[in-house]
């Protein structure tokens, strides 16, 4: 009886792995090709969760002159950023459209629903695996919540 349930599991193990490595044979590495929905859906999740878990407690703190900060931020964004999301941050560069998965535009409902403390961790830190570099060792956090009003503001503009 042992020795049954010993091999019945030691064939779901191995039909597991051949499984597993089907799938790996399967995935194409290349950041030219669009991923599928099940991929975007479960790296859209995952990102959203683990930048959420870091944000806890993490606020904005208050701004005296909030034109101000914006434009200081938008010379920030020229500096930095323009590079892959483009000048105006609704429209990336080639090079931002060439990455895996492509620099978004700012000002997109996408962006848009990240909380602003989302929006900072993301630029101070960046994103593994994207093509979003951390900013926090270039920037310091006055610049990166600038930064940040600066594309909160792409949002309330109309697209081009």
């Amino acid at each position: 009886m042992k020795r049954r349930i010993i091999l019945a599991i030691l064939i779901l193990l191995a039909l597991f792995l051949a499984g597993l490595a089907w799938g790996a044979s399967q995935f194409n590495l290349s950041a030219l090709q669009q991923p599928g929905e099940t991929e975007i859906y479960l790296a859209t999740r995952a990102k959203h969760w683990l930048v959420g878990r870091n944000t806890r407690g993490l606020a904005a703190p208050p701004v005296e002159n909030p034109r101000q900060a914006r434009a200081s931020g938008q010379m920030t964004f020229g500096g930095s950023c323009a590079t892959c999301h483009g000048y105006d941050g609704r429209t990336p560069s080639d090079i931002g459209r060439s990455q895996y998965p492509p620099a978004p535009d700012l000002g997109s409902p996408a962006v848009q629903e990240w909380s602003d403390a989302e929006l900072f961790w993301i630029v101070k830190h960046g994103l593994r695996n994207t093509g979003m570099p951390g900013f926090g060792r270039i920037h310091s956090d006055e610049e990166i919540w600038n930064l940040v009003r600066f594309v909160r503001s792409l949002g309330e503009e109309k697209p081009k």
